[in-house]
């Protein structure tokens, strides 16, 4: 395995937060805390592409300004993040006011208000980085069901970002 660590880390807080042993509260302490300060809040978040190796092959990613890949979590939806406790202290959300699209971004940056405070999110998918990555490096995907964004991340059905449904095509019946 290439990163046993990460993923014993990843299962075994799954496991506490599932057993309820995690709270938001006792993550406090930490830097990548569910709350998040007035300072990261009023900042801007650009959001950008870079390449980056993916499971072995080079893609285009959604990357932050400092180059930490950006990662949505499966199990969210458009309007709830599902992520709190011990997996928010390794995946903190990104948050900001205003977030702003750099170069390469062609899908829609929006903004939930929740627990995380002002939680950015790109065609729906609320955005995360992962505590153990590096700047150019992706660590995380696949780990814990978080995936890495990319710029043709389909818009999470129902979400504000999703387009509005096209006409049906002419001839595409069975």
């Amino acid at each position: 395995m290439r990163h046993p660590k990460i993923i014993i880390a990843g299962i075994a807080v799954a496991a506490v937060a599932a057993a309820g042993g995690i709270t938001a509260a006792s993550a406090a302490g930490s830097p990548a805390s569910g709350t998040a300060s007035a300072s990261q809040v009023a900042a801007t978040v650009t959001v950008r592409t870079a390449p980056a190796a993916v499971a072995g092959k080079t893609e285009t990613i959604l990357v932050n300004a400092g180059g930490l890949p950006l990662y949505y979590y499966r199990p969210d939806t458009a309007t709830r993040s599902l992520v709190s406790g011990g997996l928010l202290a390794l995946w903190p959300a990104v948050t900001s006011a205003a977030p702003r699209a750099g170069a390469g971004v062609s899908g829609k940056l929006t903004v939930l208000s929740d627990a995380h405070g002002s939680q950015v999110a790109y065609n729906g998918h609320l955005l995360y980085t992962f505590a153990d990555d590096h700047a150019g490096q992706v660590s995380g995907q696949g780990v814990s069901d978080f995936f890495v964004a990319t710029p043709g991340v389909a818009p999470v059905t129902g979400s504000p970002a999703a387009p509005a449904p096209a006409a049906p095509a002419v001839g595409s019946g069975y």
